[in-house]
């Protein structure tokens, strides 16, 4: 008798198809920090590629220790508590840092990056594990699979779309930015155009002005604030289907006339 390789059925659990949304979400938004600070970093506040690897290290910071909390939770409480609390404290630190980019210093933003991390540490591994704990009739290495897909469609499309957004806002700002300091508009639409594909680094500004070279670093500056703009409207949205529609208490084992019963795991950390 033919076995199919996906078992649907799984998705009837309102418990995992929300939890499985929500560790892809929350993995795209830690791949969006990965890529789009790096390059806010490189380009607004003129470090070297070596030197936007602090940028990252704040967010991994505020990271690890909530992930390790939200583990904590899910196995006394479950995963309703960890995952409501963690959206909200990412939207609230993504609004936060959005607001703090266009001041182009590091020491005003890194606190902000902290508690974005902090927020997505802690919601992630509850999510990931509730998931494969909730699934229904089947095996765990076919639970792992689809949660593990869902991680890598949800980086894919936030960054896709994310990055669209970026582009295009870019060249809006850019083009502005640099009619303001006296570039014929046609010359500046072509510079913002292909801004995307050779994007300054910190070492690219010599024998520029220093105004001109200013204005740039805030129009991308403004253009990646949007971005995380819409990540912290991301994680509200998150925030706010988590508490409607996320069960509460802890996942109690289930019993499967399955051959091969699906073991029941503990926290699963990133």
């Amino acid at each position: 008798m033919p076995e199919h390789l996906l078992q649907l059925r799984i998705f009837r659990d309102r418990g995992f198809s929300a939890d499985t949304a929500r560790a892809g979400t929350a993995v795209g938004r830690v791949r969006a920090v990965l890529f789009f600070a790096s390059i806010y970093s490189q380009v607004s506040l003129g470090k070297t590629s070596a030197h936007a690897g602090l940028y990252l290290l704040y967010f991994f910071l505020g990271y690890v220790v909530p992930s390790q909390v939200g583990g904590r939770i899910l196995d006394r409480r479950g995963a309703r508590p960890a995952i409501v609390l963690g959206s909200a404290i990412s939207a609230v630190g993504f609004y936060l840092l959005a607001g703090k980019l266009t001041d182009l210093s590091l020491r005003q933003q890194w606190i902000y990056v902290m508690i974005a991390g902090g927020g997505i540490g802690l919601m992630l591994t509850p999510a990931s594990t509730d998931a494969v704990n909730r699934a229904p009739s089947t095996t765990y290495s076919e639970v792992t699979g689809i949660t593990q897909t869902a991680r890598n469609f949800g980086a894919s499309l936030g960054l896709a779309v994310l990055g669209a957004v970026l582009i295009r806002q870019n060249e809006h700002n850019l083009t502005g930015a640099l009619t303001n300091h006296g570039v014929p508009s046609h010359i500046a639409h072509r510079v913002a155009a292909s801004f995307g594909a050779s994007a300054p680094g910190s070492g690219s500004a010599s024998g520029q002005p220093h105004a001109l070279v200013h204005a740039v670093q805030l129009a991308f500056a403004h253009s990646t604030q949007t971005v995380f703009y819409i990540m912290a409207g991301v994680m509200a949205a998150t925030f706010l289907v988590s508490v409607r529609f996320l069960p509460r208490g802890r996942v109690m084992p289930t019993q499967d006339s399955e051959p091969e019963p699906r073991p029941k795991v503990a926290a699963i950390a990133e």
